[in-house]
């Protein structure tokens, strides 16, 4: 072997330690920024069940495929770039936007509490939004698209809060700690989240087994509780779910009216939560995490009554008339085709 090769053989060799050397480093802060998401990652896993409930065991998998495929396409390919664009062009217009996408969860949040209170005025005002479906497809097609704009909105706020934990490094290096987040996040979140809502299919399973022995009575019990069990603790879910894109919608306008200076809600929230962690120090952190939680819900709420009406009344009419220029375009481009 000559020495020129042998030579080439050690820096290849020296090449793939540096490459090993850089995988573990992007795992290692890909897994540490992962972590720092961990709360809204909670979030999104609490919120997505809801949009699976009501229809047949069938379409429940396929459903969660379509939200899975939306998510990773909203974290890829929108969110990813969108994101490392905005960090080295105008980073002063992340903050607004995550805003708009906070002013967003408490819409929805606040518009499913108003539904379940007055469900005859929520009515109305899915009317006239134009959102009541028609026949089950326009249903699914509507629940996916609905799940899939909570979870652009989610995810927004995850690849912020990732992008702020990387260390300042090369563009290619922060793009990949990224897409390892985005696809290990929407991995766990919707893997999770078709074990939940296909565990009373699991438990019906096992309460079917025919087996005598102590092991199948024992595998039979565990199957009709999870029968019976499952559908309350969607309805649970889907509470916290609700309760989760307001506090986190919240919690982001908080924030995002911190940056610009006007700090008095933070403030205000983070000295109730250290009070009560004072006040019961067994209980420190827990109790500290639910005021300011209760606090972002608070703001949440308020901000979502205010967008019920505001949509309703200015931007829902607005839309509708852009909406009602596209046919009159659209012919008058037919038109001078034709010519």
């Amino acid at each position: 072997m000559s020495i020129g090769l042998i030579a080439l053989l050690d820096d290849i060799a020296a090449l793939a330690k540096v490459a090993a050397a850089s995988l573990d480093d992007i795992a290692g802060q890909a897994a540490k920024a992962g972590a720092k998401a961990a709360g809204v990652v909670i979030d999104d896993a609490a919120v997505t069940p809801r949009y699976v409930t009501g229809f047949s065991a069938a379409r429940e998998l396929p459903i969660i495929g379509k939200i899975t495929l939306g998510s990773l396409k909203n974290k890829l390919l929108i969110l990813l770039p969108a994101a490392l664009i905005l960090s080295l062009v105008a980073p002063q217009a992340i903050t607004p936007l995550l805003m708009i996408g906070g002013l967003y969860l408490c819409y929805e949040g606040v518009e499913k509490v108003y539904e379940l209170v007055m469900p005859h005025a929520a009515h109305a005002h899915e009317s006239a939004l134009e959102t009541t479906s028609l026949d089950a497809k326009s249903l699914e097609d509507e629940k996916v698209a609905g799940a899939i704009k909570t979870d652009f909105i989610l995810s927004a706020e995850i690849m912020a809060i990732t992008l702020a934990a990387v260390p300042s490094g090369s563009m290619f290096t922060q793009a990949l700690i990224l897409a390892v987040v985005g696809l290990g996040i929407t991995i766990m979140v919707y893997g999770g989240v078709a074990l939940i809502v296909k565990a009373d299919d699991l438990g019906l399973m096992l309460a079917r087994l025919q087996t005598a022995s102590p092991m199948g009575a024992f595998l039979r019990s565990i199957g009709k509780g999870l029968v019976t069990g499952m559908p309350y603790f969607l309805k649970v879910l889907g509470i916290v779910g609700t309760a989760a894109m307001i506090w986190v919608g919240g919690g982001i306008i908080v924030h995002g009216l911190e940056a610009y200076g006007i700090s008095g809600l933070a403030h205000l929230i983070h000295d109730a939560g250290e009070a009560t962690a004072h006040a019961v120090p067994v209980l420190a952190s827990v109790l500290r995490w639910i005021v300011e939680a209760a606090g972002a819900g608070i703001v949440g709420i308020v901000v979502g009554l205010i967008a019920i009406p505001v949509t309703g009344y200015a931007v829902s009419p607005i839309w509708r008339y852009l909406k009602s220029l596209l046919p009159r375009r659209r012919k008058e481009a037919l038109a001078d085709g034709k010519k």
